[in-house]
């Protein structure tokens, strides 16, 4: 028996309370746990080996490998996470960009330029205008996006959100097309989530922004997200709605990182233990600048070393689950964090209202600073030389493989027959319809190289056949 598994340590995780699934005391004890045995070779050796099974760990034993100080065992931590995205994920790299229909806002947050009382404009788009954004964002070769709305029941209600969804998916622009799109707006009810789930959505993306009570109640001082609890227990109710694929993160940098890494996995044992599914995607946003925002404000940042450690321990305490890293990064943290777990990525982004189609206005309508400029096609040419696939597939959604039926083939690693040759083929549309000459040059290369490696002799002939077909100007193929 592990120390660990010596340790008796009790928590509700199948409630559905908040406080009892996210347990302050089982936090706190921990972090005390993590910080006494930092330095227990013995024990980190076997959390490690643990983890080389791939089935995951628990938050305390995560813990213990962040808190380590072991600069040997740090890096072997960093290996063993970027063999474990190649295991589960290959070398394919999902992108996306966000959408950012509103941002008229009722709550008080006081890192976010769109609280109540912040000095940016408001805009919220027509449909008219979502229209010319998502044929901005075709026209750019995305196909897969994450929608943004302030919570304002009045400027921004469900009517509004499940019409804009509804105009998003009907726009056929050239050979353009969004095929998933993603949905991140304010905590709401199972009726809503039910007609979210209706209208199409991808994955269901809340932020708890922070697993820490107190202080996130101090940091929501005014408006519905000043509700830790349903805002905590959103997740649930999604669940409950019919929405399978959830997406959970943090804002690192507003309490203490080790509290809310803890916070984080807890959350995500609690979903697999009441719906038998972890989350789709963990993402780790940082506290960026924004219009009357200043990080400085907010003590508890982390450097890029620590950052790159929190994704290295996420990777290996949740092997299955997609990591998003956006635009708040700059190119060479991005570059550190895919050797690290990360399996998505936006670019091309925009975090204004409008952002696509209109001159960017001194950041005065933007949520936060973008920190990575480049081009999708930039990124695409960048991911290609770095070794990766750059993946527009959303073929497991419209083929019905979410939720648990999703995490069955990723945890038995079956879901890669399916995703290299997605990968190829919708790398294959972008370079035909959107890539400038140099980038199709790179991907035409890397595409040849990749054929190979299909495993499947019946999938890799179906797939060659598929992409002279692509070629030929024939679209949407998956398997």
């Amino acid at each position: 028996m592990s120390e660990i598994e010596k340790t008796k340590y009790v928590y509700d995780v199948k409630s559905p309370k908040a406080e009892e699934f996210i347990n302050h005391e089982e936090i706190e004890a921990t972090l005390k746990y993590a910080e006494e045995n930092k330095n227990n070779l013995e024990l980190i050796d076997s959390i490690i080996a643990k983890a080389k099974l791939l089935k995951g760990l628990s938050h305390r034993e995560a813990s213990v490998l962040l808190a380590c100080e072991n600069q040997e065992k740090i890096n072997e931590v960093y290996k063993l996470a970027e063999q474990i995205k190649k295991d589960f994920y290959g070398n394919r790299i999902v992108l996306f960009a966000p959408l950012y229909l509103s941002n008229y806002c009722i709550n008080g947050c006081l890192y976010c330029p769109y609280h109540k009382n912040g000095k940016i404009e408001r805009k919220k788009l027509t449909q008219e205008e979502i229209k010319q954004e998502v044929i901005a964002l075709q026209d750019m070769g995305h196909k897969r996006l994450a929608i943004e709305a302030g919570e304002d029941p009045v400027n921004n209600p469900i009517e509004y959100i499940l019409e804009s969804l509804k105009t998003i998916y009907s726009i056929k622009h050239k050979n353009g097309a969004i095929r998933r799109v993603n949905v991140n707006i304010a905590a709401t009810t199972v009726e809503n989530y039910k007609k979210l789930k209706e209208a199409g959505i991808g994955t269901y993306i809340l932020f708890q922004e922070t697993y820490h009570k107190e202080s996130y109640e101090r940091l929501h001082p005014t408006g519905p997200k000043h509700n830790y609890a349903y805002h905590t227990e959103a997740m649930d109710r999604a669940q409950q709605g019919g929405i399978d694929d959830v997406g959970l993160g943090v804002l690192f940098g507003l309490e203490l990182y080790k509290y809310e890494f803890a916070g984080l996995l807890m959350h995500a044992e609690h979903l697999e233990a009441v719906f038998g599914v972890g989350p789709h995607t963990i993402s780790v946003p940082r506290v960026r600048p924004a219009a009357d925002i200043d990080p400085s404000q907010f003590d508890n940042g982390i450097d890029d070393t620590i950052f790159e450690k929190i994704v290295a321990c996420i990777r290996v305490a949740v092997p299955y689950t997609g990591m998003i890293i956006s635009t708040r990064e700059p190119e060479e943290v991005r570059a550190k964090l895919l050797h690290l777990g990360i399996s998505q990525i936006s670019g091309g982004s925009r975090t204004s209202v409008g952002g696509y189609t209109e001159e960017q206005r001194e950041h005065d309508t933007e949520q936060f600073d973008v920190y990575d400029q480049r081009t999708l096609d930039e990124v695409v040419q960048w991911l290609m030389n770095m070794g990766y696939i750059p993946s527009f597939c959303t073929a497991c959604y419209r083929a019905g493989r979410t939720g648990d039926r999703f995490m069955e083939l990723c945890k038995s690693k079956q879901i890669l027959n399916c995703c290299h040759p997605n990968a190829l083929m919708t790398l294959k549309e972008y370079l035909c319809d959107y890539a400038s000459p140099e980038t199709q040059a790179v991907g035409e290369k890397l595409i040849e190289k990749e054929i190979p490696n299909i495993k499947s002799d019946k999938v890799r002939e179906i797939a060659k056949e598929r992409l002279e077909k692509i070629a030929k100007g024939e679209r949407d193929f998956r398997f």
